[in-house]
């Protein structure tokens, strides 16, 4: 749907890309009418101009996936976004022994635009431009905890609260009642809510023009609570860097 402001055939461009993007797999142009809510005609009238201009390509199939277009604007969308910040990210990985996100958000969602791995061999690793649901991820929550609770509202009604393990927040009252103690002691903690048997620590990141956080993960084994209270005003020092390098960046 076209929000007030929008140019009508970008928003429904994007909205195709966006598809592709979140299938992740050779689709259908009735599929992609189906999912988007567009007539057939207007799918293959944007189709055929996204694969002219290299952004989508068809398959032997019939069938559409992201063209190198895409490829090349995500490369430098992520080395923009990441500018500057993954020496700190690498640093506090080195200090705290883990391994070391920024998030920031991106429409109902949080999307991953830095990560420095820790050096240890059972670590936890996250793709730079993953995409995760805010209710159930220390960055996500973070996210939210800067948020109007009229905005997280519609957050949630929009992305909804699908449980990623059986420790994950399903109801809003809930998810309200966790912000509102984020905001109160500073921090989040993802325990074991995105995925069974991983903690994490997340803190906000200061003067982010977009709502950021920066977090630290790892095995429950060794990110424990005595863990997090050491690297809390760690990961704060390195938010406030990294809040830093983004101004100066948007400078």
């Amino acid at each position: 749907m076209t929000r007030p402001g929008e140019v009508q055939s970008v928003a429904r461009a994007i909205d195709v890309l966006e598809l592709l993007a979140d299938l992740g797999r050779p689709t259908a142009l009735s599929e992609i009418s189906e999912e988007t809510g567009l007539p057939l005609p207007t799918i293959h009238r944007l189709i055929r101009t996204l694969v002219a201009r290299g952004y989508a390509r068809q398959l032997p199939s019939r069938r559409y996936t992201l063209g190198p277009r895409a490829v090349r604007i995500g490369e430098v969308a992520g080395r923009q976004l990441g500018a500057g910040t993954r020496p700190h990210l690498e640093r506090l990985a080195r200090e705290l022994g883990e391994s070391a996100n920024l998030a920031m958000l991106d429409g109902d969602m949080a999307v991953y635009v830095a990560q420095a791995s820790s050096t240890q061999s059972m670590r936890m690793f996250t793709e730079v431009g993953r995409r995760v649901h805010c209710h159930c991820t220390g960055v996500g929550k973070t996210i939210l905890a800067q948020l109007p609770s009229e905005q997280v509202r519609a957050i949630i009604g929009s992305a909804g609260m699908p449980p990623a393990t059986p420790s994950s927040l399903t109801t809003l009252d809930d998810l309200l009642a966790e912000l509102a103690l984020i905001r109160s002691r500073g921090y989040a903690i993802d325990d074991g809510e995105q995925e069974l048997g991983v903690r994490c620590f997340a803190v906000a990141v200061p003067g982010s023009p977009t709502p950021a956080a920066l977090s630290i993960s790892g095995p429950e084994t060794r990110v424990t609570a005595d863990f997090g209270e050491n690297a809390v005003p760690i990961l704060r020092d390195a938010a406030a860097a990294v809040g830093e390098q983004m101004l100066g960046s948007a400078g």
